[in-house]
């Protein structure tokens, strides 16, 4: 990929503990994709952005699905806060179709990441996932009827932020009527309810280009299972040990063999249950990297980026 330089005048870089002022001509131009529920860049990639310009990349936010938005202005799209696509599916699958420029992930990981349908291959591919069924919404009345007493959680298999999700135990009529409300048009994962995530937390283990970054255990407020912020969850940094880091790796080879080598950045979500890490989610669309307390992470993050603008060969498509 040819450079370009695109004259910029001074600018500040306070985030980077600089409080001079230095003049930069960018060589790069990236968009970092977002929304309109989050249309800046958000703050916990606010020091990725500033280590981004630091390095000679003009970053721009840009919300996904803004018509009015020039990607071809732009050399690739990084994949940030884009927290509605799921909402707006079919455009979103549009949009990536017409972009004339790369994506960050690339755009295959993407497509195929965007469905939790994935969660099944893996486990073919060997990696320990929460025991998972994927149905119609027309067939969680018997799935449910098959499973009465157990606590189960439903979810559809392109959502996020825990969108249309229920928890309740199968049978009871209360849970009934809450599956019989959820949309008809989606298909579902069926998965028991894991109630390690409550008691000990999610692990949530963050790698640049295959590389291991660092790691959070992410926790529900009281009497809740959503480990979101949204829902007043809490993360902390943690270390994984040994054992834990050596199943995310596993999980990743796993993604390698179904042909999705090239990764810039994945979250992989789990949690131990019976003493195996259980693979929840595998974030490589759009993941909170918890970057915030980790100047150093984004500051990696941001040199592997680089490399890829700079040698097309790295992996940008």
């Amino acid at each position: 990929m040819a450079s370009k330089s695109y004259k910029i005048g001074p600018i500040a870089r306070p985030s980077l503990g600089n409080d001079s002022v230095m003049s930069v001509a960018y060589t790069h131009r990236l968009a970092i994709a977002t929304s309109v529920a989050e249309p800046e860049i958000h703050s916990d990639d606010k020091h990725l952005a500033a280590s981004l310009r630091s390095l000679g990349v003009e970053t721009t936010a840009c919300i996904w699905n803004d018509p009015a938005v020039d990607w071809a202005s732009f050399e690739a799209v990084l994949i940030r806060s884009i927290w509605d696509y799921f909402k707006h599916y079919a455009s979103f699958k549009q949009w990536l179709a017409q972009l004339p420029v790369p994506t960050i992930n690339n755009r295959e990981l993407l497509l195929w990441n965007s469905d939790k349908r994935y969660l099944i291959e893996l486990e073919k591919h060997g990696v320990p996932i929460i025991p998972t069924q994927v149905v119609s919404a027309s067939q969680l009345r018997g799935t449910l009827a098959a499973m009465p007493g157990h606590e189960v959680v439903i979810k559809p298999t392109v959502s996020g932020t825990a969108w249309h999700t229920v928890r309740g135990v199968a049978g009871e009529p209360a849970f009934d009527l809450i599956v019989a409300q959820l949309p008809p048009e989606f298909d579902y994962l069926v998965q028991p309810y894991v109630p390690e995530v409550a008691r000990d937390g999610e692990w949530s283990l963050l790698f640049f280009d295959g590389e291991y970054s660092h790691a959070v255990i992410k926790r529900p407020k009281a009497g809740d299972y959503r480990v979101q912020s949204d829902f007043g969850g809490v993360s902390q940094l943690a270390d994984p040990g040994a054992d834990l880091l050596a199943s995310a790796r596993r999980i990743l080879e796993a993604a390698a063999a179904i042909g999705h080598a090239d990764v810039a950045y994945a979250r992989i979500d789990g949690v131990i249950s019976q003493g195996r890490f259980l693979l929840m989610e595998l974030e490589m669309i759009e993941p909170f990297l918890h970057l915030g307390n980790r100047a150093d992470a984004s500051e990696r993050f941001a040199a592997n980026l680089v490399k890829r603008l700079v040698n097309s060969a790295g992996g940008i498509r």
